[in-house]
């Protein structure tokens, strides 16, 4: 008969995300790790694998979180418009108990060059942040809010690629009001009257 599992997993994976999120996967150890989920070595293995896998499975754990904060942003706005400015403050801002930046863009811009899962992971998450900036824009361009100068996937890449770049900078000490005003000006260059 098997030991009990005396941790939550969803619990315990958020405290390695967080983790791999302040520090890095290179700069995270097995014992950061053991230390900071408060679980025993043998059950993180049992449980995760190794740290790679672990890693991986951070990664997704990130991307679900992620999704569902974004998709509610979408449903509580009244207006295109309102879901763009709120999704931007989002990846500048983050939540209170978070760290800066991204963990998907920190991933990308540490290990994708050299790690294909990771790669494909961050594409992945990138993919489906352009799909709802698309899906936002087209909202806004059927009710006559944003410009239907340009195409809305064409759009919705420039806006996902400004995301990234804003998501990185907020890791720096670049104040977040001019990550803000950034973030402003992009969206002020997609409404319809300038």
């Amino acid at each position: 008969m098997g030991r009990y599992k005396e941790f939550e997993e969803n619990v315990v994976l958020d405290k390695a995300m967080k983790l791999f999120w302040e520090q890095g996967y290179e700069k995270t150890s097995m014992t950061d790790l053991v230390e900071h989920m408060g679980i025993h070595r043998r059950s993180l293995y049992d449980t995760f694998g190794d740290k790679h896998t672990l890693f991986l499975k951070a990664m997704d754990r990130f991307r679900t979180k992620v999704n569902s904060e974004l998709a509610g942003i979408v449903k509580g706005s009244e207006t295109a418009v309102e879901a763009l400015q709120l999704i931007i403050s989002y990846m500048i801002y983050g939540n209170e108990d978070t760290p800066s930046g991204c963990l998907m863009v920190n991933s990308a811009v540490e290990l994708a060059m050299r790690d294909v899962d990771v790669d494909s992971k961050a594409t992945e998450s990138f993919t489906l942040v352009e799909q709802l900036f698309k899906d936002i824009i087209l909202w806004g361009q059927k009710n006559g809010e944003l410009t239907l100068d340009y195409d809305a996937g064409v759009l919705a890449a420039h806006l996902n690629a400004v995301g990234i770049g804003l998501r990185a900078m907020a890791r720096t000490s670049i104040p977040k009001e001019n990550l803000q005003r950034t973030a402003n000006i992009s969206i002020k260059l997609l409404t319809k009257y300038l």
